[in-house]
């Protein structure tokens, strides 16, 4: 039996790297998958697994075909909603450091709902998230005041922010800098720049890239599986496909606010302690949301997932 990192999945194939540096394409054990996982994909990139190394016949390539029978415990894993509603839940990556979420707000645009569900599940992984705001260059004046905007309402809560470009290289130091020497996931829609960005940080990864769509304006799938990939500077970057959505799950809706840091610390001086903050009288965080203490955009964010969670729950 042999252990290894899996750092790539292209969905039933991993690529399995062994604790000599050996690659293996592996598939899953048969009843691998009868273990009670809820998820489109038991075995995600991250994972350090136990596997048999099996003959060569039907492998994806001259090496001998490994079997994947057991993951070891992970340390944590970022998952979003599968379109799959049978299977729940798709796990994105596992034992993670860092997750870098790069949003544009143009061409195309990332919503502040988009951004808040993804640090809310991310905080509920207890994951530190790093947010890229890539194209700053193609800004006009009021996307820039918009962008400033919300620096400072991410910064204020604790998240770091990063303004970048690929077209004049602004922010790369940066960038590299806080990737240094960890394990990070990065996320974000199609079209964002996210393989873009890794090319420069990692140039010898040519990974592929794509154009925006003329007609919708959105991005097109350029990354169709999860890869990790060594940095020369020190760490990994784990690249992902494009985001359409993200949709919670794993956490009951009493404690989604829990997951929204500025707003579970002002729950405190709530009337009520179960306060759910949205009808109930004395409650401080509706009055810290009047007074500008917590954003509106963020706040909004909040009343959707709860929406979103009842709405869930009621479907099974």
């Amino acid at each position: 039996m042999k252990k290894g990192l899996v750092i790539k999945s292209t969905g039933s194939w991993f690529t399995v790297e062994s604790e000599n540096g050996e690659l293996f394409d592996c598939k899953i054990k048969g009843n691998f998958r009868l273990k009670g996982i809820k998820s489109t994909n038991p075995v995600a990139v991250g994972d350090r697994v136990k596997f048999s190394v099996q003959a060569c016949s039907g492998s994806q390539s001259q090496n001998a075909v490994g079997l994947i029978s057991a993951i070891e415990e992970r340390k944590n894993y970022i998952i979003r909603r599968s379109q799959n509603l049978s299977k729940q839940s798709h796990i994105i990556a596992s034992n993670i450091d860092q997750a870098v979420l790069v949003v544009t707000l143009a061409s195309p645009v990332t919503t502040t709902t988009f951004i808040d569900r993804y640090l809310a599940s991310a905080e509920a992984y207890r994951i530190p998230v790093l947010l890229v705001f890539n194209k700053a260059d193609l800004l006009n004046v009021e996307q820039l005041a918009e962008l400033n905007a919300l620096t400072e309402v991410y910064t204020k809560i604790g998240y770091l922010c990063i303004h970048t470009s690929a077209n004049n290289n602004s922010g790369i130091d940066a960038l590299k800098e806080a990737l240094k020497n960890k394990i990070n996931v990065v996320n974000g829609h199609s079209g964002v720049g996210k393989s873009t960005l890794i090319n420069i940080i990692e140039p010898g990864l040519s990974l592929k890239t794509g154009d925006i769509s003329d007609v919708h304006n959105t991005g097109k799938h350029t990354t169709t599986y999860s890869a990790l990939y060594k940095l020369n500077f020190g760490g990994y970057i784990i690249d992902t496909p494009g985001i359409k959505a993200f949709g919670m799950l794993e956490m009951e809706s009493w404690e989604i606010s829990h997951y929204f840091p500025e707003i579970f610390k002002i729950s405190d001086v709530c009337q009520y302690n179960n306060c759910s903050h949205t009808h109930e009288p004395g409650c401080a965080v509706k009055l810290a949301v009047e007074n500008g203490e917590i954003a509106v955009s963020r706040f909004v964010s909040y009343l959707g997932l709860l929406e979103t969670d009842e709405k869930y729950r009621q479907a099974f």
